[in-house]
């Protein structure tokens, strides 16, 4: 029941932000399964990982490890919150230097695990 465009904006910032960790290249995977009457929506890369002291801060609005006139740290933070509207929740598995795996559940319709 969940919206596409919404769905699909998840999808983009996520996948957007693993490319930009490995600008020289690297691997993305994106799948998704269905577990637990949830729909996983998993992305994993081999990029930068996310720093510490960065982690606990990557859903807050305006925040960006990026260059003044690079970004406006609006994306994660719409995300998250499009996330929770739907009444699922954000997993992320992160590891300075080796990559990150974002997972994203959400519940299927009550017709859908029948």
């Amino acid at each position: 029941l969940g919206k596409p465009t919404e769905i699909y904006e998840v999808l983009v910032n996520f996948i957007k932000n693993a490319l930009e960790a490995m600008p020289h290249g690297g691997s993305l995977t994106v799948t998704s399964y269905i577990k637990d009457e949830n729909i996983y929506l998993e992305m994993a890369d081999n990029g930068f990982g996310i720093p510490k002291e960065n982690f606990q801060r990557i859903f807050e609005p305006f925040f960006t490890t990026r260059e003044v006139g690079d970004g406006t740290g609006l994306g994660l933070s719409v995300v998250h919150g499009i996330v929770m509207r739907h009444d699922g929740d954000i997993i992320i598995d992160s590891k300075p230097g080796k990559g990150t795996r974002v997972r994203v559940y959400l519940p299927l319709a009550d017709d859908m695990h029948q």
